[in-house]
């Protein structure tokens, strides 16, 4: 599927939440945009909890293990993220309300452009100036700059990094470790209007990738995260709106389902480097090699995944528009894996062979996610 953007995707929340608190008008100039197709009830305070790795598809079809959110899916619609479907790049998305082609932060790992290094940007790396790589306000910095209190409550070893100082700078930063000790500050933080408090939750998504989406840890995990919700709701203030949203859903990936491109040498042939996730590859191709790169992969991966070159792929708008920094950072040639298939290389990326849930592609089980109001 096709991302939502300027109309019903991640990047739209913030304006959207900047609409209802009145001052919607900070998003209509500059770098960002006003929410498009994506409207919240009024209110003078609100809080944002993201639920890393709860797309729309899992918990709709869950209403047993999550019966306080599945209460709220009445008359709501999902949202896309954007392109690909990863942690990085969305949480981008949301704190800058931009599109990837804009921010930048194209996915998991992306090429560092005229090296032959990829940023990582989960840990990031300290050649690369974190306001350089993305130098555009943040929403967040928006919102605080038109006078509402913002605040970001995350786990204290996220406080300065290079994804924190992207996506979140011009918020303060409250350190939290525990899911309780979390919930505590956000209503600490909510108690001024008006306001927006953000809240992460990563424990979803780390339970998928090492136990995958159809396991009693994963379907504990997710009820965990429904009694959070609903207890949130409970403490917080009745002029207070929560909405709850993810970053990505995500997929089992049976064994059977994957490539590995060091066992596959041909689809090393012109590649020079390999980037992405096992769901999403950007390959940086030596030059001439373009075109034989792409017919060599949709040769081998037949329908198990989209094979386009840059250029087909922005032209899809699947970036959004894409700035001239940003460009070099984009592979090539984008390899979007279709149903439960993967791409792993065993040499450059070891530790995706022990994953069992994935995410980054096109598919609807990863592009949608839920936008619930409580």
């Amino acid at each position: 599927m096709e991302p939502a953007y300027r109309d019903r995707s991640l990047s739209d929340v913030l304006p959207a939440v900047a609409e209802a608190l009145g001052v919607g008008h900070t998003f209509a100039d500059g770098d960002a945009e006003p929410a498009g197709g994506l409207r919240l009830p009024e209110a003078p305070r609100y809080v944002v909890f993201l639920v890393d790795g709860m797309g729309f598809e899992l918990l709709r079809d869950h209403p047993a293990d999550a019966p306080y959110l599945h209460s709220l899916i009445g008359g709501s619609e999902p949202a896309t993220v954007g392109v690909p479907s990863t942690t990085a790049t969305s949480l981008t998305s949301l704190g800058t309300a931009l599109t990837p082609g804009s921010h930048g932060v194209v996915g998991f790992t992306s090429r560092i452009p005229g090296t032959d290094q990829l940023l990582n940007a989960l840990s990031w790396h300290k050649s690369v100036d974190p306001r350089a790589w993305q130098p555009h306000p943040t929403a967040f910095g928006r919102l605080a700059a038109a006078g509402v209190h913002t605040t970001v409550v995350n786990k204290r070893e996220f406080a300065g990094s290079g994804l924190t100082d992207v996506s979140c700078r011009g918020a303060d930063f409250v350190g939290a470790d525990r899911l309780g000790e979390r919930l505590v500050a956000v209503q600490a933080a909510g108690s001024r209007a008006p306001s927006v408090t953000y809240m992460y939750d990563g424990d979803l998504d780390w339970t998928g990738h090492r136990y995958g989406v159809a396991s009693p840890q994963w379907l504990a995990q997710l009820g965990m995260i429904d009694l959070a919700a609903e207890r949130l709701r409970e403490e917080l203030p009745g002029d207070t709106r929560i909405v709850v949203v993810a970053d990505h859903g995500m997929v089992d990936a049976p064994a059977e389902g994957r490539f590995d491109v060091d066992e596959r040498l041909e689809l090393r042939d012109g590649v020079a480097l390999v980037g992405g996730e096992a769901r999403f590859r950007h390959l940086y191709c030596r030059a001439g090699a373009v075109e034989d790169v792409v017919r060599t992969w949709r040769e081998v991966m037949g329908g198990a995944a989209l094979v386009l070159s840059r250029e087909e792929a922005v032209g899809r708008g699947w970036f959004g528009a894409v700035s001239a920094e940003v460009w070099p950072r984009l592979g090539d040639v984008v390899v979007a894996c279709r149903g439960n298939h993967t791409v792993l290389s065993s040499r450059d990326f070891p530790y995706e062979a022990k994953l069992i849930g994935m995410h980054g592609s096109l598919t609807s089980a990863e592009m949608l996610v839920p936008v619930l109001v409580a």
